[in-house]
């Protein structure tokens, strides 16, 4: 959804970062508010005051249209706030290069496209200049390298439309060994609706864990039983913070958070 709004893809540009604009992953947005330019009299965000340190699970919730991937957007720098400010490491976004400041990022998308080739080369997509071992280390700590080595090319098998098709499971964690590979400062995961079975659903979260670790992450969350454990977790309502805290903080309140945690607890128990 994201990519597709923008039209536009994260460049590659094989650059060393340069000292005066590596990050280390913290994150303010200042009184932050967005309209697309397409349609200016429709406020997407307003008045967004949001902080991350260095190293935070930030989870990002509320309903379906509410300005969570706007948010995703604007972390990634595909569009400027309309007004306020969005800093990283107490300097504004706009000082950066933006090919310099996209390098320490990743994103995981929730439906993860793999292009044409093999999967070696579609984990080296988050550092194309890796080298084998980079990337198999990388895949280990995704969860992927023991799928990948049963097939018989292994790294070298072809996926895309013309090669082996892989399931949901397999794609993300080719997606999460790709951004474990580019080794970011930030991380924002867009996180997947679709249900896995549940082995590859511990596979993916523990691959998630992985690569969360010690790296400042949004994830924008669907599924809130997978956010108990964030350091903070914001809740937008149509395009305003409702409220922000620690999962027992918001539980204890009987406001937006609580009632979306019954609506998901009831369904999961219907499904069941």
């Amino acid at each position: 959804e994201i990519l597709r709004e923008t039209g536009e893809s994260i460049s590659l540009i094989e650059e060393d970062v340069a000292t005066e604009n590596i990050i280390s992953g913290e994150v303010h947005f200042n009184e932050v508010a967005f309209s697309y330019p397409s349609r200016p009299d429709v406020t997407v965000l307003s008045n967004i005051n949001m902080h991350a340190l260095r190293g935070e699970q930030i989870a990002i919730v509320g309903q379906s249209g509410a300005g969570k991937s706007t948010i995703a957007g604007l972390l990634l720098q595909f569009y400027n706030p309309t007004s306020g400010q969005i800093t990283f490491d107490n300097k504004d976004a706009k000082s950066f290069p933006l090919s310099q400041l996209r390098k320490q990022m990743a994103f995981v998308p929730q439906d993860v496209i793999l292009f044409g080739g093999s999967i070696r080369e579609n984990i080296a997509y988050g550092k194309p200049a890796a080298t084998d071992a980079e990337i198999e280390a990388a895949a280990r700590k995704a969860n992927a390298h023991d799928f990948i080595t049963k097939f018989p090319e292994g790294y070298a098998t072809i996926v895309g439309e013309r090669g082996v098709k892989l399931s949901g499971g397999q794609r993300q964690r080719i997606a999460i060994a790709r951004a474990i590979l580019r080794n970011p400062s930030i991380l924002i995961l867009d996180e997947a609706t679709s249900s896995l079975d549940s082995e590859s659903e511990q596979l993916v979260q523990d691959a998630l864990e992985n690569l969360m670790k010690d790296r400042t992450s949004f994830v924008i969350a669907h599924r809130l039983s997978t956010i108990r454990n964030a350091h903070k977790i914001i809740v937008i309502d149509k395009g305003v913070v409702a409220e922000q805290g620690t999962h027992e903080q918001l539980m204890q309140k009987n406001g937006i958070y609580k009632k979306l945690n019954e609506m998901q607890f009831e369904f999961s128990s219907v499904m069941h």
